[in-house]
């Protein structure tokens, strides 16, 4: 091996929101919103980065490798893939698997992918590569939200998944799935996988790596990777807005050679979240009860308060473009508050040719229709002056993706007098402090800090919160699991069949 080795890296990233009506076109798949990430541009853009990518590549550059990356296509939760971009996409990775040559192929797909024409995006481009060629070892880096199928499993010989949320383990994880691949490639293991699912959609704000049951999921995965019972061991905790058959919660564990040990383990896995099954639900408090407490926290307790309008995450898929919350906060009288933020190019448009200092009253939100919920926002009319014009790009230092080059495309903060509210002309979710640093605006000196956030946030605007206070606005990314209408998932699960019982793996 060493120096005369030869690797296709290739990314294809995409979670899928089905009741989403952000339109997921080629476009969005381009990092800057207008060129695929290809070649020596996507090595420079991802290397040394906190990313699967960049994880990748650090360890093809330990071996001296020389690297074909034919695409990094990465594109912001959203509605189903539009089949031109998917088989765009697909068709440069298979293009080039088919010019053969490789010794490996290292793969960074999300796992929760849905197309025009495939439920399973991933398990897809897999059954393409593997019918075109047979034989090179594949690893594949997986989110922890992939909603796992056979194809995703049978068509590589190492799978691995994130294994904390927030995902501040990207980098290490790709690394992981390429050093096992490695050990494969040298003789040295055989690997053996199996997987397996519960009937549970667990609930996305019960999910975090912060507290258990996943926490203890999480940490029995690296127990046995740790101590050498698995080459690879991944719970996947899935993603509950998928409306596909096997959404959910599942496991993936490759051992040495060992089929039963892996199927184990798997079993353990997954009758272990079962029986925490209720712990991974969400109990929903009213709206106006929640901005009512979070008041009460600001006058009282220790600042500042952040204020989840998690209903509406564009990392979940959300429009970004719900007002509700924000009206709620504006209703209640709450002062010394940022919102971020608001998804409306026109309104920054506005803002940008009424000019810094100008005073403006614009329409904002609500521009996106939610035809798939039975509730909608509605736009909101606020007055206030234009405070900061950013293009919105700089390179991340912390948080999710240290080193990350960002896009939050031309931004605009507008100052009502009580609430400073970010308006966006892209889809991005507020995780890092810089994010709101490079609009003039310092979070940790704020009284409320309002962001359309699940759990990303705790990678780095969750240091210097004091209070939390989840509130239920208006989304897609609802956490009421009847606003939605599934039509595909396997029935019964838990919890839209909550007397459900299982006969779980002993």
């Amino acid at each position: 091996m060493g120096e005369e080795m030869r690797l296709l890296l290739a990314t294809l990233s995409h979670e899928t929101n089905t009741f989403s009506p952000v339109p997921t076109k080629l476009e969005r798949f381009c990092r800057d919103g207008t060129t695929l990430l290809s070649g020596q541009d996507a090595i420079d853009f991802y290397r040394g980065t906190g990313t699967c990518m960049g994880g990748y590549l650090g360890v093809a550059d330990e071996l001296g490798a020389e690297v074909v990356v034919p695409v990094c296509a990465s594109a912001p939760p959203s509605g189903p893939v539009h089949s031109d971009a998917y088989e765009t996409c697909c068709r440069m990775i298979t293009d080039a698997v088919a010019k053969g040559g490789f010794d490996a192929l290292w793969l960074d797909l999300h796992g929760a992918m849905v197309t025009d024409r495939f439920d399973d995006g991933e398990g897809e481009l897999l059954r393409r590569i593997r019918a075109i060629d047979a034989n090179t070892p594949v690893c594949v880096a997986y989110d922890m939200h992939a909603n796992c199928f056979d194809a995703m499993v049978r068509n590589a010989q190492i799978v691995t998944g994130y294994q904390t949320y927030p995902h501040i383990d990207q980098r290490q994880t790709a690394e992981r799935a390429a050093r096992a691949l490695l050990r494969v490639m040298r003789d040295e293991v055989r690997p053996t996988s199996a997987w397996g699912n519960a009937p549970m959609l667990p609930h996305v704000m019960a999910q975090g790596t912060h507290q258990s049951p996943n926490k203890d999921l999480q940490a029995m995965c690296a127990a046995w990777e740790a101590n050498g019972r698995a080459l690879a061991a991944s719970l996947f905790v899935g993603f509950p807005h998928a409306d596909v058959e096997l959404a959910g919660l599942s496991a993936v564990v490759v051992t040495d050679n060992d089929p039963g040990d892996a199927q184990a383990m798997v079993d353990e896995l997954i009758s272990a979240a079962w029986k925490a099954r209720r712990e991974f639900m969400f109990d929903i408090e009213p709206l106006e009860a929640s901005v009512r407490r979070a008041k009460a926290l600001g006058a009282s307790g220790q600042l500042p308060v952040v204020l989840l309008d998690h209903y509406d995450n564009c990392a979940s898929g959300g429009t970004m473009d719900t007002t509700d919350t924000l009206r709620e906060i504006i209703r209640q009288d709450l002062d010394d508050v940022v919102f971020f933020g608001i998804y409306d190019p026109d309104a920054v448009e506005q803002a940008v040719q009424a000019g810094v200092g100008a005073t403006v009253t614009l329409s904002i939100g609500a521009k996106l229709p939610m035809p798939q919920l039975p509730v909608a926002s509605a736009p909101l009319t606020v007055t206030g002056v234009v405070q900061t014009i950013s293009s919105g790009s700089f390179r991340l230092k912390g948080g999710l993706t240290p080193g990350l080059r960002i896009y939050m495309g031309r931004s605009v903060v507008l100052d009502t007098g009580k609430v400073q509210i970010v308006l966006l002309s892209r889809h991005i979710e507020p995780t890092a402090q810089e994010m709101l640093q490079v609009l003039g605006i310092d979070p940790s000196r704020k009284k409320y800090v309002a962001i359309k956030s699940r759990v990303h946030w705790r990678a780095d605007l969750g240091k210097i919160a004091r209070e939390i206070v989840p509130c239920a606005g208006v989304g897609v990314c609802t956490s009421d699991y009847g606003q939605l209408r599934f039509r595909k998932v396997r029935r019964p699960v838990f919890p839209l069949d909550p007397d459900l019982q299982w006969n779980r793996p002993a």
